[in-house]
């Protein structure tokens, strides 16, 4: 079963715009939480795809590929719940602060996003409004709830990378992202290492600071709880046999990480 959010302001969301988010598993009763930013590709139509071509919406400027696929295969392994966000990183970036100069980015890995030029406060304003907010709403509302019935919450942050970036290639197959808390980090990048077949990025290909990133600081250290940030690279899960390989990789993983998390998520101050 999923819920999906509303659909935001009428100013940018008409009616037959998608809602802002899905949520997967409404009552799953896994420890473990998902969450998937940047999921999505979709542009309001008022927009017209922010001057783009599909073609370029379609690449990982435009969503992190496979991480839909590979966030609801899991969740479903799991029983857990789990959001994904629909709009493209371009309109606006959920894994982003506000002040953020790459909230709403006007060139991306060398493309110009023509929509994104010029924008006034109040234009921001209103994909903030529109998207960002009610997103990060519905996961504060699901976090409060957990707290408030004494749920136990595992955070993991779905995200997927490209394989090269700038003409650089990437040489790892996985990425364990964290900032200041390690808890969870240390121990899923352990276990990543130790299946024998992959090359796992420590804080790569990208690092987390409270400057360049939302869910991390904001609802993994902000609240205490014990989570992670993971980057699978595209090419890996940019079909439907790689989304269920790596779901089930996953699965085998937190599972057998679930019992020591579980002893770590004890009362703790925010960060």
């Amino acid at each position: 079963m999923a819920d999906s959010g509303l659909q935001g302001v009428a100013q940018l969301l008409g009616a037959d715009d998608p809602a802002v988010y899905t949520v997967h598993n409404p009552h799953g009763g896994s420890p473990f939480l998902l969450l998937a930013d940047h999921a999505g590709q979709r542009v309001p139509q008022a927009l017209q795809d922010l001057g783009l071509p599909q073609a370029e919406l379609d690449r990982h400027i435009g969503w992190d590929i496979g991480i839909a696929g590979t966030t609801r295969a899991l969740a479903e392994r799991l029983d857990a719940w789990a959001i994904e966000q629909t709009y493209s990183r371009l309109l606006i970036d959920c894994n982003r602060p506000l002040v953020s100069p790459t909230l709403i980015p006007e060139v991306s890995d060398g493309t110009a996003v023509p929509g994104n030029r010029g924008l006034d406060p109040q234009q921001r304003q209103q994909r903030i409004d529109a998207i960002h907010a009610p997103y990060h709403a519905r996961i504060d509302a699901e976090l409060d709830r957990r707290r408030d019935a004494a749920m136990p919450t595992l955070l993991v942050m779905m995200h997927s990378f490209t394989r090269a970036m700038a003409g650089v290639e990437r040489p790892w197959h996985a990425g364990v992202l964290y900032h200041q808390d390690t808890r969870f980090a240390h121990a899923l990048l352990q276990a990543l290492r130790e299946e024998g077949d992959l090359v796992v990025g420590d804080n790569q290909p990208y690092s987390v600071n409270s400057s360049s990133d939302y869910a991390v600081p904001v609802h993994g250290e902000g609240r205490g709880l014990v989570h992670v940030e993971l980057e699978i690279r595209q090419d890996l899960i940019a079909d439907v046999a790689g989304q269920q390989a790596w779901a089930e990789r996953l699965e085998r993983i937190f599972r057998n990480l679930q019992p020591m998390l579980l002893t770590l998520q004890e009362p703790r101050g925010a960060l």
